[in-house]
């Protein structure tokens, strides 16, 4: 039996998760469990307004449990926010971080947990596996179908001053216990639906074309292409049907279990790349970039991407792989289409001039290095170029 019959090493990390309507009412037992003497609930704005930070803070009252929340969190947290958190968290004595919204509040609580036990300023904890210290228990309820923050082991945080989003990637970033209640979705706008549906498409494409991709985590990224592919566009046009939402989340989560160990590629590398020059929404930038790091990436796994295209629905049968590659491009135009993100980079802000700063930047990220096809800077300028 020669050395190639069988896979590499591969870890495997995930947080203890309970799924489906009404996982949510188990918060204040699991804090009890990690001996919450004080609990820090992250949130933001958005998510108080939509009234799931009282629900969540209604849950800890009942049983007793004494929190106190921390809401200072933009739509792509920052390091000053978290900085800001971690002293509030010293301040009140809390020893369990709870946190309830989309990616921005799981993000910062990742970082706040980061900053609390390690003591140093949150940038420095750039790059891979860069904590010496185990961080606080995290109890993450996501209130978005998308960004996957919830089971993964990276917490992303924007340096304004610099404009960049830095990724940290640690197994120590990974919740304990991930409560992923479809119920709380039920609040989300259909921008925003539609943004997280196709940003956790993206994860499941990205992740399954990976070089870091194996037999742990190809299963979970095909059966989460085929759950948002089949559902996110009736989900967009019937945003309470709450069936439709445990299918999207229930995708959005296996795309994650996928992303965070067989980890992304150059789609998230620009995408945090633009995210941190410009402050736009994290799933647009994914959906803006999808068709043309497709097309970049083909040539160097045609064979993957064309289960990709299987599995989103394409008789390959007889085609060619220049056939099955414009079928597949077409699908993902028209299912953005379908779920009305039709924008463009130009129409987002972003100026020809901007693509040199942004490809040194997506160079830079961890992302790049697990792309299928090696790229140098020209190779990004050129894929930004496209996409403007």
């Amino acid at each position: 039996m020669s050395s190639n019959d069988i896979s590499n090493l591969r870890k495997f990390v995930s947080p203890e998760i309970i799924f489906g309507v009404g996982a949510r009412k188990s918060v204040a037992n699991y804090a009890k469990t990690f001996g919450a003497r004080k609990v820090l609930v992250v949130s933001d704005p958005g998510v108080e307004a939509a009234g799931w930070l009282k629900d969540i803070s209604d849950l800890l009252t009942e049983e007793q449990v004494e929190h106190v929340t921390f809401t200072n969190v933009s739509a792509n947290p920052r390091a000053e926010e978290v900085m800001e958190g971690a002293r509030y968290y010293q301040e009140h004595n809390c020893n369990v971080i709870v946190a309830i919204g989309g990616g921005s509040p799981m993000d910062c609580a990742k970082g706040i947990g980061i900053v609390s036990a390690n003591g140093r300023h949150i940038l420095d904890y750039e790059g891979i596996d860069t904590i010496d210290l185990p961080i606080p228990p995290l109890v993450f309820i996501p209130t978005t179908a998308g960004t996957s923050a919830d089971v993964s082991q990276f917490a992303i945080i924007s340096d304004p001053v610099e404009k960049i989003k830095i990724s940290i990637v640690s197994k120590a970033v990974v919740p304990d216990v991930a409560l992923i209640d479809p119920e709380t979705t039920m609040t989300m706008d259909p921008f925003l639906s539609a943004c997280t549906g196709i940003d956790a498409l993206v994860h499941a494409i990205e992740a399954f074309v990976s070089t870091g991709a194996g037999p742990l985590t190809d299963m979970h990224a095909l059966d989460a292409m085929r759950l948002i592919n089949e559902n996110i566009v009736q989900l967009v046009e019937n945003p309470l049907d709450i069936h439709k939402r445990e299918q999207v989340m229930l995708g959005s989560m296996k795309a994650g279990l996928a992303f965070s160990n067989a980890i992304l590629g150059a789609v998230h590398a620009m995408s945090h790349s633009l995210g941190g020059y410009l402050d736009l929404p994290h799933g647009l930038c994914n959906a803006m970039l999808l068709e043309h790091v497709i097309d970049f990436n083909y040539k160097e796994a045609n064979e993957r991407f064309k289960v990709v295209a299987e599995t989103m629905g394409i008789d390959t049968r007889g085609l060619n792989t220049v056939q099955i590659q414009k079928q597949l491009m077409n699908r993902v135009i028209n299912l953005k289409k379908d779920v009305g993100l039709t924008q463009k980079l130009a129409e987002s802000g972003v100026h020809v001039t901007d693509i040199p700063v942004l490809s040194d930047h997506a160079l830079l990220d961890p992302c790049i290095l697990t792309n299928p096809r090696k790229s140098n800077k020209r190779d990004v300028e050129a894929v930004y170029e496209e996409a403007l």
